[in-house]
């Protein structure tokens, strides 16, 4: 689904992966992580695939929310976890969104 965004500019966190063969509670984290980050101040939505490397967008008002976001307990919980046992590799970008269009039937 394509997330629904307000006009620009807003943030657009961008958090390419690999995984690891290891699958054991990644799932019920990843759901709670979308939970949580919708109660977020300033989250706007996320996009997701996974063919191989997986890409999340999330999308975000501001730098703070993102800084908040980054620093919730329970997100940096994931982020170990996702070190020590559920990535292989990632890389983490932030980008301003200062334009978007799109198309829809």
């Amino acid at each position: 689904m394509i997330a629904t965004t307000p006009k620009p500019p807003y943030y657009a966190v961008i958090f390419s992966n690999i995984r690891t063969d290891v699958d054991e509670g990644y799932a019920e984290m990843a759901g709670e992580m979308v939970r949580l980050a919708e109660q977020q101040a300033g989250y706007l939505g996320h996009e997701s695939v996974r063919e191989g490397l997986g890409i999340t967008i999330s999308y975000w008002t501001d730098t703070e929310a993102i800084r908040k976001w980054k620093a919730n307990t329970d997100h940096l919980l994931a982020q170990q976890y996702g070190r020590e046992k559920w990535y292989s590799a990632y890389k983490t970008r932030i980008a301003l969104v200062e334009r978007d269009y799109g198309f829809e039937l």
